[in-house]
């Protein structure tokens, strides 16, 4: 019994000397594989001084980059340019978008990818139609027009729902 309780005080005691040192889990740069030094090199002067968050989040993004196909990485490469190209406050919108949409339901998330797909499934000129409505609202109708898609079914069903009512 004394053995588990002097186990316990030294765990104890470890962990609180983690916590104290948030680096103490980090990986040293010498600890990553040639291909991790590789995509990361730009980081390599700073490496020591991330916290041991920001490093596991660039690791498991030089996971994903190496899996990456060269027509992902591609598409990526775009998309962080178009990121980095956006004003500070452009950002903060999308940021604080996303954190809501992650704050919905699961079905209301679904609906909200399907209405994405379907809008991008559009002509162009349909879809530059819909941007200039869009454009035209006032919020109160903007706000309308979220809470009916949170409600509703998607795009699909009622395009299915519409053929059946034109087929009689």
């Amino acid at each position: 019994m004394r053995l588990i309780h002097r186990t316990i005080q030294l765990v104890i005691v470890a962990l609180g000397l983690v916590m104290m040192n948030p680096h103490a889990l980090a990986a040293s740069w010498d600890e990553l594989d040639t291909t991790e030094q590789k995509l990361l090199r730009p980081l390599k002067n700073q490496w020591g001084d991330l916290s041991t968050e920001r490093q596991q989040r660039l690791l498991r993004g030089a996971k994903r980059w190496h899996e990456m196909s060269p027509q992902q990485r591609r598409t990526a490469r775009a998309r962080s340019k178009k990121w980095r190209k956006m004003s500070l406050e452009k950002r903060q919108r999308i940021r604080e978008r996303y954190h809501r949409f992650r704050e919905l339901p699961p079905a209301a998330q679904e609906r909200i990818r399907r209405r994405h797909a379907y809008f991008h499934s559009l002509p162009p000129e349909q879809r530059q139609q819909l941007r200039h409505r869009w454009k035209n609202m006032t919020p109160e109708q903007r706000q309308r027009w979220r809470q009916r898609v949170l409600r509703h079914k998607a795009p699909e069903q009622h395009r299915r729902r519409f053929r059946r009512h034109r087929a009689r």
